[in-house]
């Protein structure tokens, strides 16, 4: 597992906590911003892109 991969695992974990978070203090952004660094983070595992480089990637479609 190189460092990218490992970085993409921890964007899921750190995205989870933050879904958690969000549900049980009733904020959608938090949630919101959970779900998206999981998503991340499983692309990040899948391709061993970097987090910028996949942002970069969905803004340009």
């Amino acid at each position: 597992m190189n460092s990218t991969e490992l970085e993409g695992k921890w964007n899921q974990v750190k995205g989870d906590f933050k879904q958690k978070y969000g549900k049980h203090f009733d904020n959608d952004d938090t949630f919101a911003d959970g779900k998206m660094d999981e998503v991340l983070g499983r692309i990040q595992e899948k391709t061993g892109k970097t987090k910028e480089a996949i942002k970069e990637e969905i803004e340009k479609w």
